[in-house]
């Protein structure tokens, strides 16, 4: 087949519905081929695979899962004829030399787009902390601010926060090689915006007709959780961490199960804000940065000024660092229902396997004991017909019929 005309690269940022995007294109697969567009995923994580490969990164495990899932994906990419989407928010911490091996995987004559969802810090560093509780850790959120304020850190905390969401330096890096028009900056809308205008801004990215894909049937999201829900899990992080937990079981039952299923939508939830200090600091740089990026040339998809936080927020900061065990009870009372629910269909289903299992082996002894008595049936007609001239004529012939079927 010929070369590739278009590929799409979307590079992140986390929490700027990147998990409602890979969702909706996955669910779609099928009918985006239709329409000369390849969204190459046999899994709905295959790009998140593909991506740990590019960059040989630890994650738990999964990157023993991931060895060759970039050269699959990229040969999948050399040999549709149409436009590929490529999408996961990990690819943004991609060093140069991650981005020129992607860039010459797809093969020569091929016209890659690098695609980057930005929104406001004052919402992003929010979002970046619960992130970092949902998979596991247990900082708190003075000191993750602290250090990710601070320029001189160089933990893991500060290291991966600024990968993944220093927007000109990710567009400086995966841009590199590209026209500015090639670049495109879609920006997540301010609160209170129509719920599918994003969509319909990644869609125009994409040259897809926003209303062609049915956005009602996305299950898979990445919600945010609440001051005293974060508070929560990050206590029960502290709990099950050091091996207590492995990190399969930890997916399923604390970040899907507890955090996405059930934490992110109790109606009294109090929305995790910014203190006043760390507000002034992501405020002036969130600002900086879209006077920075509208001077590069790139293709905006929406607007300049939705990464320029809003000024007139006046609600209340909550700390999270300071939430009682009584500001607790309610949400851990709810996550023990919650599992305890989960438990008892647990149960049921193992119930219902063993009831499958044990009449599957008493169909195979049925079939066994069938079979055992066809074989002695038959050992006793052999030796009659050895005994009786009759019976063995008779025999042979209904062998000999056999033969010629």
């Amino acid at each position: 087949m010929n070369a590739v005309r278009k590929v799409l690269v979307h590079v992140g940022a986390p929490k700027t519905g990147t998990s409602f995007v890979q969702d909706l294109l996955f669910q779609n697969q099928q009918h985006l081929a239709e329409m000369g567009v390849l969204y190459p995923a046999d899994r709905f994580d295959a790009h998140f695979l593909a991506a740990l490969d590019l960059m040989e990164l630890p994650w738990g495990g999964l990157e023993h899962q991931a060895v060759g899932a970039w050269d699959r994906l990229s040969e999948q990419v050399r040999a549709w004829e149409g436009t590929v989407i490529i999408s996961h928010e990990i690819l943004a911490t991609a060093s140069k030399q991650h981005v020129q091996r992607a860039m010459e995987s797809f093969g020569p004559d091929t016209e890659v787009h690098v695609v980057v969802s930005v929104r406001d810090l004052v919402r992003q560093v929010p979002a970046e902390w619960q992130e970092n509780v949902k998979h596991r850790r247990t900082v708190g959120y003075r000191d993750f601010l602290d250090r990710i304020m601070d320029p001189a850190s160089t933990g893991a905390v500060a290291t991966w926060f600024w990968g993944v969401q220093d927007i000109p330096e990710i567009l400086t890096r995966w841009s590199a090689d590209l026209p500015p028009e090639n670049v495109h900056v879609v920006t997540v809308p301010k609160a209170g915006a129509p719920r599918d205008l994003l969509w319909h801004r990644f869609a125009e990215v994409f040259g897809l007709d926003p209303g062609e894909l049915d956005t009602s049937t996305v299950e898979r999201a990445n919600p945010s959780l609440g001051v005293a829900e974060t508070a929560f899990v990050r206590r029960l992080n502290e709990r099950v961490n050091n091996g207590v937990l492995p990190n399969e079981n930890y997916r399923e039952l604390v970040r899907e199960l507890l955090a996405h299923r059930t934490l992110s939508g109790r109606d009294a939830a109090v929305r995790l804000r910014l203190p006043a200090d760390a507000r002034a600091w992501a405020t002036d740089l969130s600002e900086h940065w879209a006077t920075e990026l509208a001077s590069r040339g790139y293709d905006l998809v929406g607007d300049w000024d939705d990464l320029r936080p809003e000024r007139d927020d006046e609600a209340p900061f909550v700390d999270p660092d300071a939430v009682t065990a009584e500001q607790v009870e309610d949400v851990a009372l709810q996550s023990l229902t919650t599992l305890l629910v989960r438990a008892a269909e647990m149960r049921h289903e193992l119930e219902d396997v063993r009831g499958q299992l044990h009449h599957a082996i008493a169909e195979r002894d049925q079939a066994r004991r069938e079979v055992a008595f066809t074989l002695r049936a038959r050992r006793a007609l052999i030796r009659r017909a050895e005994r009786n001239p009759t019976l063995g004529a008779a025999y042979r012939a209904y062998r000999k019929v056999l033969r010629r079927r």
